[in-house]
């Protein structure tokens, strides 16, 4: 439930012609522009963010999507019957990643409190590496979990939202 309230609220777009000059430069250099625009526009603090409070905004949503997934993963590992399963080894393993990335994340919280920003960019590229290993594991499992990779997509599309807007601090 909490998934689908998370993509709803992304979903919740701003109408194009009401998107800041900084989120528009921010998105413009995004795989995937509208992906970016519903993403920053999901937080009410995006239409009057300068540069660094468009961090916080999206070290936050990439936050939210990282610990939503690793407690999602958590629940079906809870849920699983079998503990040496090919399926319950990836979910092992996903759990690993989303750990690792929300940890990333942490840190990135951290740099940009120091205002040094000298590894944003760096530890949003290391969650979205987490959330790839993820994708990389299940491609493998004829029962790999959809919604997981819906999720693994989404990190990395906010990681590299992270990313963009770390190189505009430096």
């Amino acid at each position: 439930m909490f998934i689908i309230l998370i993509h709803s609220s992304l979903c919740a777009c701003n109408n194009n012609n009401n998107v800041t000059e900084l989120v528009d430069r921010v998105c413009e250099k995004t795989s995937n522009y509208t992906f970016c625009v519903e993403s920053l526009y999901s937080d009410n603090h995006t239409p009057n963010a300068d540069p660094y409070a468009l961090a916080y905004v999206a070290f936050r949503l990439a936050y939210r999507n990282a610990t939503g997934t690793r407690d999602y993963i958590a629940k079906l590992l809870n849920n699983a019957s079998c503990s040496s399963c090919h399926y319950h080894k990836i979910l092992v393993r996903c759990e690993d990643d989303y750990k690792e990335a929300v940890s990333a994340i942490e840190k990135g919280y951290k740099d940009l409190n120091s205002q040094t920003y000298l590894e944003l960019d760096y530890l949003a590229g290391v969650a979205s590496d987490d959330a790839e290993d993820c994708h990389e594991q299940g491609k493998t499992s004829y029962y790999y979990n959809s919604m997981i990779e819906f999720m693994n997509k989404d990190l990395k599309g906010l990681c590299q939202i992270c990313v963009v807007i770390s190189k505009l601090l430096a």
